[in-house]
């Protein structure tokens, strides 16, 4: 892998602003369509994560067994790592319940901010790209229509055995690297959100520890191919996630008819399988106020803070 130059961690504020991004990543995971690898690669920390799982290798584990546990720890970018695991641990225990609360209350201003956000950070994204060609375009495109396609998919209805917790990590992990996938679609996917938010209500060890397991195994792996395909053919690369999160926006459009629910520990009911349907259709299909212009209002505060965080990044230069 290539190397590349990286920021260190050397003032308060720097730990604070990872792990803030990391508190972030993690508790817009949670929500079916939000991922946490838009969050990662629009803040500017998704390569430097991604570099990092991957340099958790062979040569890693060697220089444990030699005892040289600095030198381990600084091949894998620890002080960044450490952070970033911190804070998305953390945030998946505690502030994912604050979203699952918005979500079930209050999800058409939700996913409206969200809209927003995504449909600022894909071309933002595609500023990154400084020559385009046929595959970039077609890439793209492949992207857009995948995501699009799975937004489509209906939930499966498995059991809730210990092998599905397992799996249940392998496939919620993904949305922590690939922007526009979410790991709370994939695990609504599977037919395992509800599980997953009984395990972290209930704090269930035996559940938490299989899905910690699996997400590890995930991030690692998609880490090696992420950074491999980063470092031969990066303008592909960023199309292709710029794609993804296009195509989400079909998860996170305001409107829905919901056809499936979940139910938390606390008794609110949080919508799984869903289909998008335009305002009015809203209006005559639950007999709610579609809250036309307070969505509108939460879609522009999405662009307008995709917009701000790109010229406050551009203008300090952050890696973090």
């Amino acid at each position: 892998m290539k190397s590349t130059k990286r920021k260190v961690l050397k003032k308060p504020l720097d730990y604070i602003i990872l792990f803030g991004k990391g508190l972030t990543m993690a508790a817009v995971d949670i929500i079916p369509g939000v991922s946490g690898g838009t969050v990662a690669f629009m803040s500017g920390i998704h390569e430097r994560l991604v570099r990092a799982l991957r340099a958790i290798d062979r040569e890693a584990f060697e220089l444990i067994g030699h005892k040289r546990f600095a030198d381990c720890w600084t091949k894998i970018d620890g002080n960044f790592l450490a952070t970033w695991a911190a804070a998305v641990f953390l945030g998946l225990l505690i502030l994912s319940r604050g979203m699952i609360h918005l979500l079930g209350h209050y999800p058409i201003p939700l996913f409206s901010f969200f809209f927003g956000v995504i449909l600022m950070a894909a071309p933002l994204a595609l500023r990154r790209i400084r020559k385009w060609s046929l595959a970039t375009v077609l890439f793209f495109l492949f992207g857009a229509a995948a995501t699009f396609g799975l937004t489509l998919f209906p939930p499966l209805h498995t059991s809730n055995t210990f092998l599905w917790a397992f799996v249940a990590g392998l496939a919620g992990a993904l949305g922590m690297l690939l922007p526009g996938l979410s790991g709370g679609f994939f695990l609504v996917l599977i037919g395992k959100y509800q599980l997953m938010v009984w395990a972290f209500g209930q704090m269930s060890l035996p559940v938490l520890g299989l899905f910690a397991a699996g997400s590890a195994i995930s991030l690692l792996g998609m880490a090696r191919f992420l950074s491999w395909i980063i470092d031969n053919y990066l303008s592909t690369t960023v199309a292709l996630l710029a794609g993804f999160m296009l195509g989400s926006l079909n998860k996170v459009w305001p409107w829905r008819e919901v056809q499936e629910y979940v139910i938390t520990g606390k008794g609110e009911q949080i919508p799984v399988a869903d289909r998008s349907i335009l305002p009015w259709n809203y209006l005559v299909t639950t007999s709610k106020d579609p809250q036309v212009f307070q969505a509108m209002l939460m879609m522009a505060l999405g662009v307008f803070m995709m917009v701000l965080i790109e010229r406050i990044a551009a203008g300090l230069k952050t890696t973090i």
